[in-house]
């Protein structure tokens, strides 16, 4: 189980720093902004492999379930 932000996110947050900083703005001046975006990836075979059971409504809440 990993639980994380969204890369896909991180890649557009920093899209955003390029180009802000590429018009002009001070990289030290910009504000660190958090994630506001998170995913639940399960691997079940690996859950498997060492003996887990995951319980049916984990999986529902799961945005990725790798079988």
């Amino acid at each position: 189980m990993s639980y994380g932000t969204n890369i896909g996110d991180l890649d557009r947050r920093a899209a955003t720093y390029v180009d802000k900083i590429l018009k002009g703005a001070k990289p030290a001046e910009l504000p660190v902004e958090q994630s506001t975006k998170f995913e639940l990836v399960i691997n079940l075979k690996a859950a498997k492999q060492i003996g887990l059971t995951i319980p049916p409504n984990v999986l529902a809440r799961a945005d990725k379930v790798i079988k």
